[in-house]
């Protein structure tokens, strides 16, 4: 009796192997890892701000003297200066002595609203610029708004930047052709 039952534990532990040794090999085979690398080359998106004034003459760099009420000529463009085509968003921060002012506090700016759309701060360009081309004007004046500009701005400077950004076009739907919903615009 005690060899019958010697020969079925036998038996059992036998088959407990065979079956730890097909776990095994199912196991190795389940955790084979493969590695593959793919190197991407992106291109290379660049652009050009131009600021000019009336008589197309570069707008100075050291800026001109104002007073409360003039109007001053800066015509701001963007050139695409690279080989492919991108949407196009530009923001005009303003600024007193460093620090940063809010829009009606100093200037008002005649915006070009056929070309350029404001969503979220930025004009976004209504179109998509091909390489070489210029935008039109995104505004062409800047009033110094006299109201606003007191006696206490006195001998202080007085600050426009125009800060753009660029995401290819190629590949980068947008919805009902509005620039502002492509993909890849940093935040801001």
């Amino acid at each position: 009796m005690f060899g019958k039952i010697k020969v079925k534990l036998f038996a059992i532990s036998f088959a407990a192997i065979v079956v730890t040794l097909l776990m095994q090999s199912t196991l190795a085979y389940y955790s084979t890892v493969g590695k593959a690398t793919n190197v991407v080359t992106s291109g290379n998106i660049q652009l050009l701000i131009h600021e000019t004034t009336d008589g197309d003459k570069p707008f100075p760099e050291k800026g001109v003297y104002v007073i409360p009420g003039d109007v001053v000529s800066k015509k701001v463009t963007i050139e695409n200066d690279c080989a492919h085509p991108f949407y196009l968003r530009v923001k005009a921060v303003y600024g007193i002595n460093s620090q940063e002012l809010s829009s009606d506090d100093c200037f008002k700016l005649n915006i070009n609203t056929t070309n350029w759309t404001l969503h979220d701060g930025w004009y976004y360009y209504n179109g998509i610029l091909q390489p070489g081309e210029t935008t039109p004007q995104i505004f062409s004046h800047v009033e110094i708004v006299g109201a606003k500009v007191d006696n206490s701005y006195i001998g202080k400077t007085l600050s426009l930047t125009v800060k753009a950004e660029a995401v290819q076009s190629d590949n980068n739907p947008i919805t009902d052709d509005l620039v502002y919903t492509a993909s890849g615009w940093p935040n801001a």
